[in-house]
Order: structure tokens, then C-alpha cells, then sequence
């Protein structure tokens, strides 16, 4: 038997959101609604399905590794040079880049506690020491992570919104935490979600941002654009750091198929417009039923909202008897929010079941909960 690293062999890693046929074969269930990973409930962009149908007979070709097409197609759209830019697999994939690429064995990536999982698994599988600094009202505590700063830290992971939290950071936060910032120290500014935060006028977007040689900013095609099931993702950065980063990233990424639907999507805008309106009707009626209900909740600036439970058990068990009615929402422990639930937007018809499917469940979990607390009668 070959011997395992013990740092891969004690490594936690990613697990998913419960796929939907996996929940209909266990349960037999007719109808299931999942709400669990952030997806875009509209599907995916018309343009980018266009393009893909038009690709499939390329798909015995090499892919162009450097995404030739995509990326100038991303520097016009950001007012960026090519060079600065660079296309994979999705965020998750770049993470692991820019890990392997930027740093050393006892290097330091500091993060926060309750963030993005993903930068913990990439930290840990390149055996890379992950520093946490906790949560301040569940947002990065940036003043927190900047006296978390040692000699062997190299990268620092900010994710704005914060996964699955929901808060954001100001403009004038990041720009007072940057200036505080070394610049032997790459900061990775994760906007998976910065279509949605944008409407804050004190959001920080981060590719408007020219004047940092350590600042790289990652977004991915999944949310806006619906092209999860594709994986692409992006980073923009110093053109220095993007060379690095061609140096460890897999050559033939993102496939065919991610980078012709990147260029179209990027050309969608009324499915963007449509994905921005469905979102904000789905999460405003959300939360006036959370807060009738009395479910605590994180204002979020995102395409979800994190649910506060009251104990870890009692997220368990909510998530159990959501799954067993057909929704499949998020518990967050793996996270850093033992007891929170995340749940994304949907369609009005996924709103009206997920919500009465919560509102049955939070109910009833809670009179049984409170039925046998000390003192009450049996």
C-alpha cells in the first residue's frame, strides 16, 4: 500500500450541495426545489446555450490555453489590458493557482472564519498553513485580520460579499485595509457575487481598482450567467501574477464549451437585467416571511440569505425535514456557521414552496423544542 500524505489523508474535502436526482432517489420525491448552491434559478444564459450548441462540433479539438477569445473579450468589457487576466475552471480551480503558484510549504494564507470553503480546502491540499481570524457580526473582520499578519503570511482571501454570510465590506474599508497592507502580500478579493452587491453605493468594485501591484480579483460565470455546470471562472491581477499563475494552471482550462458561453454570456444583458430583478423579488419576499416567522437572518448583499438556527442540532434537523418535503437549502457548519442554514433565490414558484415548506418545518421544530425545555409540562 502506497503511503499517503497526512496532510491529504486527514484532509476534509469539499462537499457539495445535495444533487437533486441523488435527494430522488433516496426519497422518492416528485417534486424538489434546490435551493442550496447559489445557483442562478433562470438557468443559463440563452446567448451562452447558443453558443455551446454551435461548439459541439469542436469538441475533438485542443482548447486555445489561453483563452485567447474570452480574455480580450473580459479586457474590454473590465477596460483591461489581456495581459491582466486569466480564465479556469471556475474560482475554485484559480484558488488552487494561485495557492500552488504564490506560495511556499509554511507560507501562511490567512483568511477568516466562516467564509468561502473552498480557500480552506486549497489551503490545506497544498499543505500550506491556513490562519483564521473570526467573524465580526458575521462580516470579515478586516482590523482583526490585519493584527493576524505575520512574517509568513503571503496570501489573504477576502471574499465581498462574504459565502455564505452575505456582508460586504465598504469601499472605504478595503481601501484603508489595503493601505495597511504590505506588498509582498498577494490579496485575493473573491466577487463571486458583485452583481448583486452592486447596487450598494458603497461596495468596493474590485476591477476598477488599478493603483495595487498585490491585489488580485476573482469572479466566476456561475451566478450571474447560470454556467455552473461549466465551471468558469476568472481573475484579474499585476501582470507579473497572472504569468505566474499560467506557469502552474492546467493548459487545456476552461473546455470549449465554458469559453464560447463566456463570450456570449458576456453579451446577455437583458438575462443579467432578468437574473437581477428575479433575485431581489425572491429575497424581499424571503425575508418578510423569515422575519413573521422569527427566523434571524443576516441582512445579506448576495443572491442568498444565511439562517440562524438556534443551536447546530436544530439546523440539522431543519435541514433533515426540508430535504424530506423536497427542498434542498445548506447547512454552513463546514463553513464556519455550525448553525446556519443558506438559502439562494428561486423562481416565484420556488419562493412560494420553499417558504411554505420553511414556515411548516421552523414551526414545528421550534414547538417541539420549546415542549421539552426544563420546566415545561409533557
Amino acid at each position: 500500500m502506497i503511503r499517503i500524505p497526512s496532510y491529504i489523508d486527514h484532509l476534509q474535502p469539499y462537499i457539495a450541495g445535495k444533487p437533486i436526482e441523488e435527494l430522488a432517489r433516496e426519497k422518492h420525491l416528485t417534486r424538489i426545489v434546490k435551493l442550496a448552491s447559489n445557483e442562478n434559478p433562470l438557468g443559463s444564459s440563452p446567448k451562452a446555450i447558443e453558443a455551446v450548441r454551435k461548439m459541439l462540433t469542436e469538441t475533438s479539438r485542443y482548447v486555445d490555453p489561453g483563452s485567447y477569445r474570452l480574455v480580450h473579450a473580459l479586457a474590454q468589457k473590465l477596460n483591461k489590458r489581456p495581459e491582466q487576466i486569466i480564465c479556469g475552471s471556475g474560482v475554485d480551480a484559480l484558488l488552487g493557482y494561485i495557492i500552488k503558484g504564490c506560495t511556499a510549504e509554511g507560507d501562511e494564507v490567512l483568511t477568516s472564519e466562516g467564509t468561502f470553503i473552498g480557500i480552506y480546502v486549497n489551503t490545506r491540499k497544498h499543505h500550506r498553513n491556513l490562519v483564521q481570524v473570526p467573524l465580526h457580526n458575521y462580516g470579515f473582520d478586516l482590523a482583526g485580520i490585519l493584527e493576524a499578519v505575520t512574517p509568513k503570511t503571503r496570501v489573504i482571501y477576502l471574499a465581498n460579499p462574504n459565502n455564505p454570510t452575505g456582508t460586504i465590506f465598504t469601499r472605504s474599508e478595503f481601501e484603508s485595509f489595503m493601505a495597511k497592507v504590505t506588498g509582498d502580500i498577494l490579496v485575493i478579493l473573491d466577487e463571486a457575487y458583485t452583481t448583486y452587491a452592486s447596487a450598494d453605493p458603497s461596495y468596493p468594485n474590485g476591477s476598477l481598482y488599478n493603483n495595487y501591484d498585490n491585489l488580485l480579483v476573482a469572479r466566476t460565470f456561475s451566478k450571474d450567467y447560470g454556467l455552473a455546470g461549466l465551471r468558469l471562472g476568472y481573475a484579474v491581477a499585476p501582470e507579473y501574477v497572472i504569468r505566474t499563475l499560467y506557469k502552474v494552471k492546467l493548459p487545456f482550462e476552461p473546455n470549449c464549451l465554458a469559453q464560447e458561453a463566456g463570450i456570449a454570456a458576456l453579451d446577455d444583458d437583458e438575462f443579467l437585467r432578468m437574473t437581477i430583478a428575479t433575485n431581489a423579488r425572491s429575497l424581499s419576499r424571503m425575508r418578510a416571511r423569515f422575519a413573521e416567522i422569527g427566523i434571524d437572518q443576516v441582512p445579506t448583499h448576495a443572491n442568498f440569505i444565511l439562517l440562524l438556527m438556534p443551536s447546530e442540532q436544530f439546523a440539522v434537523e431543519f435541514n433533515q425535514a426540508c430535504l424530506v418535503r423536497g427542498l434542498i437549502v445548506r447547512h454552513v457548519k463546514s463553513f464556519g456557521v455550525p448553525n446556519g442554514i443558506r438559502i439562494n433565490s428561486g423562481t416565484d414558484d420556488e419562493t412560494e414552496f420553499a417558504l411554505e415548506v420553511i414556515g411548516d418545518e421552523y414551526t414545528r421544530l421550534k414547538n417541539q423544542t420549546e415542549l421539552h425545555l426544563p420546566g415545561r409540562r409533557h
